[in-house]
């Protein structure tokens, strides 16, 4: 099929864009990496009467550290950039280790972390990666300026905390603690499909093994990136052993309360759950060996 007829703006600057947005609102979407928008349109389940194309942005396609050790990172930054960025994966390694996982190269060449983030799909590791982080979100109308947090973005499935006159210009990473252990991993059908589940986390350990503060959020579980409170809670003070990591999987298992769909049902997600947390948090834990060693 082919999209309903809309009408077509590149703006060259940011401004610009802004001023389209603050008179169309709800009219127009934006055009960042095309790779969610094009088929909802071309299927003609988004019927937007106008595209606002920011691609011509450069000001938005940056990766910059910052004087505290963080990240400062353009909105239509390419997921492809991100991927091979030295300064992402010196300082962000989680990040970095996140951005393989997300389609097939081809996709990652057009899809924009902004884009990612905005059009917040339950399933997709970017949100999930951001709200681990700590991410905040700088959003841009004609007249104001917010910053959001991860914590408060992501509100449901596909919808996020934006209004319609605003844009996300900018996503502000705090610096990585180094020597936290840390993992990402998934579950999907095929390399490069959408997770059936996944995993991030974090955990800041002593010299023992013992856990100081652990951060765990699931994807693909839920509405939106879930945050497990009650696991983490579980894990903090424990030392980690085989015993301990079982007994966690059961915790998370309990904890989540995933939907049934046509690619996986509740059951399995739970299950699954739990055992993913256990292999993410063994994983988590044989990085920061290597580098002790």
């Amino acid at each position: 099929m082919k999209p309903a007829p809309f009408e077509y703006f590149a703006p060259l600057e940011l401004q610009e864009a802004l001023d389209l947005l603050e008179r169309y609102g709800d009219e127009a979407k934006i055009l960042a990496g095309g790779q969610s928008l094009m088929p909802l349109m071309n299927l003609r389940l988004a019927r937007p009467g106008l595209i606002i194309d920011i691609n011509r942005l450069s000001s938005l396609d940056t990766i910059t550290a910052t004087p505290e050790g963080g990240l400062t990172i353009g909105a239509l930054t390419r997921q492809r950039a991100l991927e091979r960025s030295k300064i992402v994966q010196e300082q962000n390694p989680i990040l970095a280790a996140a951005m393989p996982l997300i389609g097939h190269f081809q996709i990652r060449n057009r899809g924009t972390i902004g884009g990612s983030l905005v059009h917040a799909d339950p399933a997709a590791e970017l949100p999930a990666v951001s709200l681990l982080l700590g991410a905040e979100f700088l959003l841009r109308s004609k007249s104001a300026v917010r910053v959001v947090p991860a914590a408060e973005f992501f509100l449901s499935y596909l919808t996020t905390a934006i209004r319609p006159a605003e844009l996300l210009t900018e996503i502000r990473l705090p610096k990585w603690p180094s020597g936290e252990a840390w993992a990402v991993q998934e579950i999907a059908r095929r390399k490069g499909d959408f997770a059936l589940i996944g995993v991030a986390l974090r955990a800041e350990l002593d010299g023992e093994e013992t856990v100081q503060k652990a951060v765990i959020v699931m994807f693909g579980v839920d509405s939106k990136p879930l945050r497990m409170e009650r696991a983490e809670a579980v894990l903090k003070g424990r030392r980690i052993s085989e015993a301990f990591l079982r007994e966690l999987s059961g915790v998370v298992a309990e904890e989540l309360e995933p939907d049934s769909d046509i690619h996986a049902s509740a059951a399995y997600r739970k299950e699954v759950g739990g055992v993913l947390v256990r292999r993410a948090l063994e994983s988590a834990l044989a990085k920061v060996k290597e580098t002790r060693t």
